[in-house]
């Protein structure tokens, strides 16, 4: 049985996950209005990446007893000023939910809940990965600068890059 306590915070980590999942699907229909075709593949993945995360949250609370949440997810933003400054939305994102899984963890411990800590453990690898590839796109990025061709490039090495 999942504590009361846990189960509200694994709700509140659902609405992260989904939340996410529809920042990167955001992200990707504006890459892809804007030509960015291999951009827009790698975002509509990572979208469904986290969404995939959500669901698996989801199942984790069911299974132990308790009631996940399909939570109601805000807008997410529409417009993006460029690729640069969605990746560093991405990683700014990719932090704030590494932070958020830390305090899940935090109150595993605290409240005792083992059970729910080893699970987190999965998320906690997860999100060094991904704060990882976030952080080399965006060195990359850095690398290629205003030359289109080397964005072009970029832009052609995403689509076949995986989340």
């Amino acid at each position: 049985m999942v504590p009361e306590k846990i189960e509200k915070a694994l709700n509140e980590q659902i609405t992260h996950e989904g939340q996410s999942s529809q920042f990167y699907l955001a992200m990707a229909s504006w890459a892809d209005v804007q030509g960015y075709n291999g951009i827009a593949q790698f975002l509509f993945r990572h979208s469904d990446e986290e969404r995939i995360h959500m669901l698996k949250l989801l199942t984790f609370i069911n299974d132990r007893g308790g009631f996940a949440i399909v939570p109601a997810l805000k807008q997410p933003p529409l417009e993006f000023k460029n690729i640069h400054d969605i990746f560093e939305q991405v990683l700014k994102h990719e932090i704030l939910v590494s932070t958020e899984i830390n305090k899940l963890v935090e109150l595993c411990l605290q409240e005792k809940d083992y059970t729910t800590h080893t699970f987190l453990q999965w998320y906690v690898n997860e999100q060094i990965e991904e704060e990882k590839m976030a952080s080399k796109i965006l060195d990359k990025l850095k690398l290629i600068g205003e030359d289109k061709g080397g964005l072009y490039i970029f832009d052609r090495d995403m689509g076949a890059m995986r989340t």
